[in-house]
């Protein structure tokens, strides 16, 4: 550790060569900018470098290099373990650093690294093209995708990381290097579900499709149905096609509610012959029809500053008993809150992407994710219990993988499984590569070999 003058003499440095912004812990705004999605996060970093430009990325982290810092890295933020700040680290903030640009002639967008999914949509809109997006507005472009990418229209287009053609990246050494099929093709393939274990994404490259309509279907019923509702909602998927996704949702903002939500990437009259299962069944309130896909991102958004724990499990098939335990875990519910328990179907182009990048969830077909989002300090035991007690209930029929962006920090193993546990050896020999001394360890890390 640097001692107390150099690091005053540094951070002066620092101060005066970036073009962004510096934040230290007597700084005014430290506290706003420290502050993440998750509300149970309360980290202090010693700094936060808001970078202006890949330079002052650079800059930041030869800076935190000099002194020793660990360093995270924030660009949306989202992430319910809050690995976007550290206790005692160097953060370099993206945030300013959130163009997004489209060729549309290459049907491809460069998007920085501080860019949120609103941007991306917004920008790819124009155009009558999107990404594979999340599922909710805010969530960081670039964290998103090198973690795998779970989104609405993965079936159809595959998951987000599918999709990456190139990553700008600054190593642990300060350095700025490409990462395409072409150059740095090791390096390249790690970054498909391997996270930020390797650098700084400053910019991703990222391939777009064409939908020139996207529709919905949100019907509501009372929860004693939803063992109906997600048999109708199985006999959706099984009978159509990739275009079709969704998920069956509990909802518990007061009074608790069940939901089926149909997405499909297509016109209204496709869109109800698709959802004609669950179209039949009686329900409470129905919407249905053409809806811009960038406000269908918004439907199941939460603002920022709640308390949040999530996980997840993929199951191989979902029968009739595995309905039955899922739909019996809603009643552990907190409520009221804004907690919601969510099943939703992989398979389609999931399942046909490549299957050499760590991304080994692909052949499972369905994914629980139990979402905890509450206001109450006082309810964090009975929201972290019911989320473990979700993925208990539904484990019988799990694959024993699971998609990293949608957990928080659940160690080393489920970062295995997250991985695939015969991409960890070469995985680990990519990090001792790019980051030897696992200075980017506030990730689902990956410890160097």
């Amino acid at each position: 550790m640097a001692s107390p003058s150099k690091a005053r003499t540094a951070l002066a440095a620092l101060r005066e060569d970036l073009v962004g912004d510096v934040f230290a812990p007597e700084d005014s705004g430290y506290d706003e900018v420290r502050a993440v999605f998750n509300g149970m996060i309360d980290r202090h970093p010693a700094v936060i470098a808001r970078c202006a430009d890949d330079a002052d990325v650079v800059r930041a982290v030869r800076f935190g290099r000099d002194l020793d810092l660990h360093i995270a890295v924030r660009g949306g933020g989202h992430s319910v373990a809050g690995s976007a700040v550290g206790d005692g680290a160097l953060v370099v903030d993206l945030r300013r650093m959130d163009g997004v640009t489209v060729d549309p002639a290459a049907e491809a967008v460069r998007v920085q690294g501080g860019a949120t999914m609103s941007r991306l949509d917004r920008a790819a809109r124009r155009y009558g093209l999107v990404g594979t997006g999340g599922r909710a507005p805010g969530i960081g472009v670039a964290g998103f995708v090198l973690g795998g990418g779970s989104g609405w229209l993965d079936r159809v287009f595959g998951p987000a990381v599918d999709n990456l053609i190139g990553v700008e990246l600054v190593t642990a050494d300060g350095e700025r290097v490409h990462a395409n099929a072409d150059e740095n093709p090791e390096l390249f393939w790690a970054l498909h579900g391997g996270g930020g274990n390797f650098g700084v994404a400053t910019a991703l490259t990222l391939e777009l499709h064409e939908l020139p309509v996207f529709s919905v279907a949100l019907l509501r019923y009372p929860p004693s149905s939803g063992p109906d509702v997600v048999r109708a909602f199985r006999e959706v998927i099984r009978t159509g096609p990739d275009e079709a996704g969704g998920a069956v949702v509990y909802l518990a903002d007061g009074e608790p509610v069940c939901a089926a939500l149909v997405t499909y990437a297509g016109g209204e009259e496709g869109l109800r012959k698709v959802a004609g299962p669950l179209l039949a069944l009686p329900h409470e309130a129905e919407v249905a029809g053409p809806l811009p896909y960038r406000e269908m991102e918004c439907l199941l958004d939460l603002p920022s500053g709640l308390r949040n724990h999530w996980s997840a499990e993929c199951l191989a098939a979902l029968p009739d008993e595995a309905v039955d335990a899922w739909c019996g875990c809603a009643e552990g519910m907190p409520v009221p809150s804004g907690s919601q328990h969510l099943l939703f179907p992989l398979g389609g182009a999931i399942a046909s992407g490549p299957a050499e990048y760590p991304v080994p969830y692909r052949n499972a077909a369905w994914a629980v994710h139990p979402f905890g989002i509450w206001a109450d300090p006082a309810d964090d035991e009975r929201a972290i219990a019911w989320v473990r007690d979700v993925r208990a209930g539904v484990r019988p029929w799990s694959t024993g993988a699971v998609c990293l962006n949608l957990i928080g920090d659940e160690g080393p193993e489920r970062v295995r499984a997250g991985l695939g546990a015969g991409n960890a050896l070469r995985l680990g020999k990519v990090k001792r590569h790019w980051d030897p001394d696992n200075v980017f360890r506030f990730n689902h890390n990956i410890r160097p070999l």
